[in-house]
């Protein structure tokens, strides 16, 4: 009869939030939050060891797996990034490992590389959410080139070819948006209020502003902002319309200017994975097919947890044909 796979911790600690999940090989049994790394009042060690005391109390001591900003030189330990490129095996050889109150604890490195523009780029947890949706979706590690867009606050356009994360670039886009929003005039040009519920309730204007952002091919984005704001002060647009057309151009022109990337590979015929939070996802799969680019999401969370499992996996393969005791 077969051994049962090992337990151990899956962790997702990013700058807002911590995300811990026991896990048996590839799948998740329990689930228990806390603070993200930017927002603790203790060191990381106390934080992470009060989550999983439950899970500590049932079963002894359990490795432990983290991937983001716990990584960071403003984490718990910095993890040095991983130069491009590189694929699981590589990612393992450049783990940081070390023990934390008997248990084994392995921060996944992000990565660097040297973008197109010949600037230097970063990421760290988007790392592991590739490695994951490759695990979900074998046919991504296949040979050739694929391009991924990992949305978010400092949104991700990655090239993976023959399984190797090759080359990415970094757009700013939702941190542009939140900064836009929430600090500058574009959206309170009117005496009304924008709502939360801005950019799901107004479709339409979400779609204006990837249309003007498609259509207008020779300005670029601090061209066309201001019609946030104009079209508040002369036509009939609303705050929460505003809100949407705003993103709509944000994103599309991030869209727009992707297609370029990776010797146009990103509009190669291949379905595109979109790894993110549901409505992001979902805003992005839209600006892709206003250009007649396939998608289909891949939530983060699961990326992520999936991406520390295979990992796992690889990393036990390697210290069993090594000898090495995990």
């Amino acid at each position: 009869m077969p051994h049962a796979s090992p337990l151990f911790v899956a962790g997702d600690w990013g700058t807002s939030h911590l995300r811990l999940y026991l896990c048996r090989g590839r799948e998740t049994l329990e689930q228990r939050d806390g603070p993200g790394i930017g927002a603790l009042q203790t060191s990381p060690e106390t934080v992470l060891f009060e989550g999983i005391a439950p899970w500590i109390a049932a079963h002894g001591a359990l490795p432990v797996w983290l991937a983001g900003m716990v990584g960071s030189r403003n984490g718990w330990r910095e993890a040095p990034y991983a130069a491009c490129s590189a694929d699981a095996s590589r990612l393992i050889d450049a783990i940081l490992r070390f023990d934390s109150n008997g248990h084994d604890i392995r921060i996944v490195p992000g990565m660097s590389c040297i973008n197109s523009f010949g600037a230097p780029d970063v990421m760290r947890g988007e790392e592991t959410q590739i490695i994951g949706a490759m695990a979900l979706d074998p046919t991504l590690a296949g040979a050739g080139s694929r391009v991924l867009v990992l949305p978010g606050t400092h949104t991700k356009w990655v090239r993976v070819r023959d399984g190797y994360i090759d080359a990415f670039h970094t757009s700013l886009s939702g941190e542009l948006y939140a900064l836009l929003r929430d600090h500058s005039t574009l959206a309170r040009a009117g005496r009304q209020r924008a709502s939360g519920n801005a950019l799901s309730d107004n479709p339409e204007a979400f779609e204006f502003g990837l249309e003007r952002a498609r259509t207008l091919v020779e300005a670029t984005l601090s061209h066309v902002l201001f019609e946030t704001r104009s079209r508040q002060l002369l036509t009939d647009m609303t705050p929460d319309e505003a809100l949407a057309f705003l993103s709509g151009l944000i994103i599309g022109q991030d869209v727009r200017g992707a297609l370029s990337l990776f010797d146009g590979a990103l509009g190669a015929g291949h379905v595109v994975p979109v790894i993110g939070a549901p409505q992001l996802t979902e805003l992005y799969r839209v600006a892709l097919a206003a250009h007649g680019i396939q998608s289909h999401a891949v939530d983060a969370t699961d990326a992520t947890v999936q991406g520390l499992c295979a990992l796992g996996d690889v990393a036990r393969r390697s210290e069993v044909s090594h000898g090495v005791a995990s």
